[in-house]
């Protein structure tokens, strides 16, 4: 009676200490996404130079000012009119050993005539002199304006790009007037705030490139698919990615679903009312959660995209046409 006993407590003990359907173990949605060739340094390709950083006051957001730098493509001539490209979340769109490496991009895609030649733009949320840059760990949104100015469904942002910054840009650089060679870009609240600038701004900016973009309800973003279907359509061409594993709209314990806070809800519906309306819109869904990992993998292709339509010689004797971009001479 004794061993059967100890047999029954010992079985039981067992039946603790190894439960017999243990939780099965998920991957990482973001372990399929890495940069690829196109994101990184090739050899034999003619590399831009990041001038900066300089500092840009604003009236718009009284006592703040934005940092940015300008990529320049080694193939830039003065004397003749470049495209721009804008990226908001500067210091994470430029960072050397970052998921989006945005000079890389365009030095490759620019050498092999893929994109336009451009100038790069790099802009950080405004800041008050005393608060701290952005950084890859702090992006700003407990530090600096980013909140206001980027999530804020508005014109002030736009003010920034269109009244501010361009006005110096053209000073200093033989950059387009022509608003189809104008493209804004960024990731998360930075991709809302480009699309608002797009569309509010539809005469100097018809590109978008957004990666996870917030059309959350943080500051009432989510308003903007029912304004794409109530409002006319406007010269805007746009791709929109995001994943499954975004941010999606559940509290604590998956509590309280909220649909206005759905990352990938929201940023799918944005894409209907695009398309529904007639949007020259592209967009890609996979299964990342919030950041960059994905949109940096395919940003090559977003870019590619969002620039296709430039101008290309099918003459079979052009050989400037079938050549790699090489750079400016400088006199």
């Amino acid at each position: 009676m004794k061993l059967i006993a100890s047999l029954a407590m010992a079985l039981a003990l067992t039946e603790i200490v190894f439960p017999q359907n243990p939780a099965p173990v998920t991957p990482n949605p973001n372990s399929q996404y890495r940069i690829g060739p196109d994101s990184l340094a090739q050899e034999g390709v003619p590399k831009g130079e990041i001038r900066g950083p300089f500092t840009l006051p604003s009236k718009v957001y009284a006592g703040t000012q934005h940092t940015y730098w300008v990529y320049v493509p080694a193939q830039y001539d003065s004397a003749v009119p470049a495209s721009l490209m804008i990226f908001q979340d500067g210091q994470a769109f430029k960072a050397e050993d970052g998921d989006l490496r945005a000079q890389n991009v365009m030095d490759n895609l620019i050498y092999r005539r893929e994109i336009p030649v451009m100038i790069g733009i790099f802009i950080n949320p405004g800041r008050t002199p005393e608060q701290p840059e952005p950084n890859p760990r702090e992006w700003g949104d407990r530090t600096t304006n980013r909140p206001t100015e980027y999530n804020t469904p508005d014109d002030k942002y736009a003010k920034v790009i269109t009244e501010e910054l361009m006005p110096v840009l053209y000073k200093e650089y033989n950059i387009s007037k022509d608003p189809e060679q104008h493209g804004i870009g960024g990731a998360s609240s930075g991709a809302i705030a480009a699309f608002a600038v797009a569309w509010e701004r539809p005469n100097e900016f018809r590109k978008v490139l957004s990666i996870v973009g917030s059309f959350t309800n943080i500051r009432g973003g989510h308003v903007y698919s029912d304004r794409v279907l109530e409002s006319p359509k406007k010269p805007i061409r746009i791709f929109l990615c995001d994943g499954r594993n975004d941010n999606r709209g559940q509290g604590r314990g998956g509590a309280g679903y909220d649909e206005k806070r759905d990352w990938f809800f929201q940023n799918v519906k944005l894409m209907k009312a695009l398309t529904q309306k007639g949007y020259d819109v592209n967009y890609s869904w996979g299964m990342n959660l919030h950041g960059q990992k994905f949109g940096g993998a395919i940003m090559p292709e977003m870019m590619r995209w969002l620039w296709r339509d430039g101008p290309v010689s099918t003459d079979p004797n052009d050989q400037v046409e079938r050549g790699f971009r090489q750079p400016a001479r400088r006199i």
